[in-house]
């Protein structure tokens, strides 16, 4: 965690589930919420990776892990309990499973199209639909984690763009719902960060990730702490007065436009 940025113990005593946890950006999330001093519960659908990364979490706080795919309510119901059980209240809810593959239309299957809508839209719905319960209270917070194809229609995106616009306006139809409970929801767009499988295969060659960074109004790839920092702002009280809001943390990606974007991918 960046130094002089968010306090040590900034969310202790708050519990956390975080589906998607088990790499990447949510990983990121993770670690940095366990070192604000939150207990917190990774989900994924590999047992494996699952322990591994529970165990490079509890290098540094309290962390479990609960296997679960997010396509399954009764699965992550179990899950929530599970938690629960093991924590007490959760306080916070994070959607980050998500699935994504670079292709045209023509070569995606339904079965791929369904699945990436399944696991991004459907996942979302149902995370946040059998977490209702644990965190109708003031002070709960939802993130979903979503990309720029939610609003800027990509090349080879299809299954994506139409995936995260529907993460985007569940996000906002929930905030509407929800917020009488106490309960905020907002998401987070972040951008091309570096060391994520998404960028592993967006721009596999150090060539292309130069291209990428050079084309950047930064001009630099971002990094996992820069979208867990962001995480921390808004499941924080600092953000209290928040919610239905699509948080951009691209280092001005979005401002290229699709075109540009797959010109400077190299695609």
């Amino acid at each position: 965690m960046a130094e002089g940025v968010f306090k040590e113990g900034l969310l202790q005593g708050k519990v956390a589930f975080i589906t998607g946890g088990s790499s990447g950006i949510n990983l990121g999330i993770a670690a940095h919420f366990v070192k604000a001093g939150a207990k917190v519960a990774i989900n994924g659908r590999n047992v494996e990776k699952l322990e591994g990364a529970v165990k490079a979490l509890q290098a540094h706080g309290t962390a479990m892990g609960v296997p679960a795919d997010v396509r399954d309510y009764a699965a992550l119901e179990k899950a929530l309990l599970t938690v629960r059980e093991a924590y007490g209240e959760i306080d916070i809810l994070v959607c980050g499973a998500a699935g994504n593959f670079p292709a045209p239309a023509l070569g995606i299957s339904s079965n791929g199209f369904k699945a990436v809508m399944d696991i991004d839209v459907l996942g979302t719905f149902n995370a946040c639909r059998a977490a209702f319960e644990h965190l109708r209270k003031p002070g709960a917070s939802v993130l979903n984690i979503s990309a720029p194809q939610a609003y800027l229609p990509t090349a080879m995106q299809a299954h994506v763009c139409a995936a995260k616009a529907g993460v985007e306006m569940l996000t906002r139809v929930l905030a509407i719902e929800w917020g009488g409970a106490g309960v905020r929801i907002n998401s987070i767009v972040p951008g091309p960060i570096d060391d994520t499988e998404g960028m592993r295969r967006l721009a596999p060659s150090e060539s292309s990730r130069q291209r990428i960074a050079e084309a950047l109004p930064l001009r630099r790839m971002g990094t996992q702490a820069d979208i867990a920092q962001l995480a921390l702002f808004l499941v924080s009280d600092a953000a209290s007065y928040i919610t239905g809001s699509m948080m951009v943390c691209d280092g001005g990606w979005s401002l290229l436009g699709s075109g540009l974007i797959m010109q400077a991918v190299g695609s």
